[in-house]
């Protein structure tokens, strides 16, 4: 495996993470919090965007 490989998993999993932080504060109710987690999953899609968008 290589470095390309730990750094796609890495970013999934704050993707992951965003998402149940997401559907924890839908399902509490607590809306500050749920702008909180869809302000970090659209952050993680953002810093994804170079690691697969390879221009040459």
């Amino acid at each position: 495996m290589n470095e390309t490989f730990f750094i796609k998993l890495g970013w999934w999993l704050f993707v992951t993470s965003a998402i149940f932080f997401v559907l924890a504060a839908w399902r509490s109710g607590d809306w500050l919090s749920l702008a909180g987690g869809l302000a970090f999953l659209a952050a993680n899609a953002a810093f994804m965007v170079p690691v697969y968008w390879h221009r040459k």
